[in-house]
Parts: structure tokens; C-alpha cells; sequence
């Protein structure tokens, strides 16, 4: 009972200082954008400081580290991404974070889907198109990613473990790279987030094949959805989410909740992230944490099959 009494007092008088905001990704990007977007609408609500901290490195596992050695005093928090929580767990086995035990869920915060391309050179121009040649030429197509273990990477082990074909994986350090070659025609294809892909496509430079959301995209709305070019298990969401250190008291994190969903209704953050491909994705605490278990079962089955390692 003392407990409870002192955590619904100190949770009253919070926040009384400065609030770090942890990135793990470097600044400028779209992960870092979502993040101040929200830090800032935050830092108005709770009347406090927000000051936003990159910390990139290791594939997001410097930054996760990081804020699960913080105290869980509501003075920490960080953007989680998709790949932090469910995909890199399985592929470096020398994290010293848990995905479930480390964190406390708020909310998802905004997602972006991501896009089947091709290079202009790539002789197709749709996905049965490519089904179909990759199966008649096993092992000829290249696939262009931002790094080895990433949703990049995964992405295209997943359309190749649901297609039965056979593609060489190029990695690359990052999204740029891999998308030069695309458009250099040095690959053929690529899998990679709507915000990264839309404007080569709308210039007519690559050719977008398919998105991977359950609806077309404001962005691409000529190009079908997996599912509408048959393939339907093909859904990738790259995803972020608003965590904080595990057992920060609930009632500041049932604060935060109630503020991320707030700001996710705004129409001016609403119209900020639209312009990036981005979609608000407020949830509860626990339907993040659902969402968190459901991709690190789904991406783990990917990891396995294709063998993917860090270390």
C-alpha cells in the first residue's frame, strides 16, 4: 500500500524537470522527424522540456541499451521502431536488451509501409510479372537492401519464402546506397519504405510494383497493394512506437498514452507525417505490446529461414 501511495505521489509532481527524448537513428531521417514531431506537442502539453537525444550505432541496440538502463522515473523516453524490437533480438544474439522486460509500451506512434521496386532496366512491370521470371531464372534477380537483419533485408526473405523464388541479396550500409544501385540499375529490385521510394517513383525513374499495406497508399495510388496483385500475406509495416524504461509508473505512462493519442488526432501532425508516407498509429499500451509480440513471432520464423546473423 505504501507503495502504491508513493508512486501515485511522485507520478503527481512529474514532470518537474527536463525530459529526454532517445532516438535511435540519426538526425534528419523520418525516425527522427515522428520523434520531434511528438516531442514537441509533448513538451507543450506537460508544460516541460523535451529535449530529443540521437543515438544511433549497433542497429538501434545502442539507444535500446541505453534506455533500459535508465531509471524508470519518467525522465526517459524513446522512439522504438519495428525493427529494435522484433527483428534485431533475433539476429544479435549479443544485445544485452529484452524486447518484453526492458520496456514499457505507451503507444505506437506512426507507421510507413514499404514498396516492391524494380529497376527501369528490370524487364517487369508488375508482381505476377516478377513471380513469374524469377521462377523461370532462379537466383538471377538482385534485391538491394539497407543492411543485412533489417526489414529491408527481411522484407524480401518474406516475398521470397511466400513466392518460392529464389533472389540474391545485395546489402548495403543504408537506404541511400541500396536505392542508387536500383536506380543505377546495378539490382533489380528493392524493398524498401514508402518514404524513401515514392518520389524516384513518381518521377518515373524506378517502377513500383506493389505496396505492402492493406490499403493503396495517397501517395502511390496507381500502384496495387500486395494483396490486390495476389499476394496477400505480403504486409510489411515499419513501425514506431513511444516506449519508456520497464516499471515507470503507470500512472505517467497512462499520462503519456493519453497525450500521444491527443496529439495523433491533430490535424497539423496528422498533415506533417501524411507528407512522408507516414500514417498515425496511436494505440493503447497493450495493443502495442500485442503488436510488438505478434512481429517478433512473425519476423523470428523469417530470421530463421533465411539465416540471417549479425553476429
Amino acid at each position: 500500500m505504501l507503495v502504491s501511495v508513493s508512486t501515485a505521489s511522485f507520478a503527481d509532481t512529474w514532470p518537474s524537470r527536463t525530459i529526454k527524448f532517445i532516438v535511435p537513428f540519426p538526425a534528419g531521417g523520418a525516425a527522427d522527424t515522428i520523434a520531434r514531431i511528438y516531442a514537441d506537442k509533448l513538451s507543450e502539453a506537460l508544460k516541460q522540456s523535451i529535449v530529443v537525444e540521437n543515438k544511433p550505432g549497433a542497429g538501434t541496440a545502442i539507444a535500446a541499451e541505453f534506455v533500459a538502463k535508465a531509471d524508470p522515473d519518467g525522465y526517459t523516453l524513446s522512439l522504438a521502431s519495428a525493427g529494435q524490437l522484433t527483428i534485431l533480438p533475433h539476429i544479435n544474439r549479443s544485445i544485452t536488451y529484452d524486447p518484453f522486460k526492458s520496456f514499457a509500451p505507451v503507444s505506437l506512434l506512426a507507421s510507413v509501409p514499404y514498396v516492391v521496386a524494380a529497376s527501369p532496366d528490370t524487364p517487369v512491370s508488375t508482381l505476377k510479372e516478377l513471380i513469374a521470371a524469377a521462377k523461370s531464372e532462379p537466383g538471377k534477380f538482385t534485391y538491394s537492401s539497407c543492411g543485412p537483419g533489417t526489414l529491408c533485408h527481411l522484407s524480401g526473405e518474406l516475398f521470397k519464402n511466400l513466392t518460392g523464388t529464389d533472389l540474391l541479396h545485395v546489402p548495403f550500409k543504408g537506404s541511400a546506397p541500396a536505392i542508387n544501385a536500383l536506380l543505377g540499375s546495378q539490382v533489380n529490385l528493392a524493398f524498401d519504405t514508402l518514404t524513401v521510394l515514392a518520389p524516384q517513383i513518381r518521377d518515373g525513374k524506378i517502377k513500383g510494383l506493389v505496396v505492402t499495406s492493406r490499403e493503396r497508399s495517397p501517395q502511390l495510388p496507381n500502384v496495387p497493394t500486395a494483396a490486390e496483385a495476389g499476394l496477400p500475406g505480403l504486409v510489411v509495416d515499419s513501425w514506431f512506437g513511444l516506449v519508456a524504461p520497464a516499471a515507470t509508473p503507470t500512472a505517467i505512462l497512462q499520462r503519456l498514452n493519453a497525450e500521444v493519442i491527443r496529439i495523433g488526432n491533430l490535424p497539423d501532425v496528422r498533415e506533417r507525417l501524411g507528407a512522408q508516407g507516414l500514417s498515425v498509429t496511436t494505440t493503447t499500451p497493450e495493443a502495442f505490446t500485442q503488436t510488438i509480440h505478434a512481429d517478433y513471432e512473425r519476423w523470428g520464423k523469417v530470421v530463421d529461414s533465411s539465416g540471417a546473423k549479425i553476429n
